[in-house]
């Protein structure tokens, strides 16, 4: 197979699968893990894709950001299963923060009215499935609203985020790696996660299988931040094993 032939494989490869690794591309074209390490590097130079740790992933799905009304729909029966699991997590009697994300709107959905819980968030749509619900107490943080996260950003955000102290905070993301961390890509976004993540007494990631192997430009903290991460079954188990080489539990449901 000549090398055109062989870049056009990977790159609809990596469009059908969200993510191609070296050696699976190697196994499956024939070649050694180098050849595809430079048709990568090539693809890359072109635009076609990104090179992330033992891969690559498509730029369509770097580059298209869908808002938070578009992306509710995308992995949803994923998304309930990681919320629901996220629930084990809660405590009693305490207080949460809840990101900005589609599988932590399914969580502040699902939180149950009789913990005597204090829900703080940033985010517009997981204020608003807590609002009317008796028994939280809702602490809505301010900020300037993104309008397609329906979050606040910016330094009032920050210094509202520094005046408290949570015993778990619920975090979203868009990439995981074990050389970048946990990144996102916007800037802002990217820097009240990080926030979040300091004021938390604890750190949960709910994170679908999308994002394992991911990388975006804002980078929000290193995995040693996060003490948990819960995905759901179906996510690449290489992926998952570099991640808790770099020292973090990922968790899913019916895992041996």
């Amino acid at each position: 197979m000549y090398a055109p032939e062989r870049h056009q494989r990977i790159v609809e490869q990596a469009r059908a699968q969200g993510r191609v690794d070296v050696k699976d591309l190697a196994e499956l074209l024939e070649v050694t893990p180098e050849t595809i390490r430079r048709d990568l590097t090539s693809l890359e130079r072109r635009g076609l894709v990104r090179r992330a740790h033992g891969g690559a992933i498509p730029v369509e799905r770097i580059t298209l950001h869908p808002g938070v009304g578009d992306r509710g729909g995308i992995n949803q029966a994923e998304k309930m299963v990681i919320a629901q699991a996220a629930l084990e997590e809660l405590p009693e009697n305490g207080s949460i923060m809840i990101d900005a994300g589609t599988s932590t709107i399914c969580l502040a959905e699902m939180l149950p009215a009789d913990r005597g819980l204090t829900v703080v968030t940033h985010s517009l749509p997981v204020a608003m499935a807590v609002a009317n619900r008796q028994g939280l107490d809702l602490h809505l943080l301010g900020g300037n609203i993104r309008s397609d996260s329906l979050a606040g950003v910016g330094t009032w955000t920050h210094q509202l985020i520094g005046m408290v102290s949570v015993d778990v905070a619920f975090i979203s993301i868009n990439g995981i790696t074990p050389e970048r961390g946990l990144t996102t890509h916007n800037m802002a976004e990217a820097a009240v996660k990080s926030a979040m993540i300091k004021s938390a007494r604890r750190s949960i990631l709910l994170a679908d299988h999308t994002k394992f192997g991911r990388e975006e430009f804002g980078r929000v903290a290193p995995l040693a931040a996060i003490d948990t991460i819960i995905t759901a079954p179906g996510v690449n188990a290489d992926l998952v094993r570099e991640v808790e080489a770099a020292g973090t539990e990922v968790f899913w449901p019916g895992r041996s």
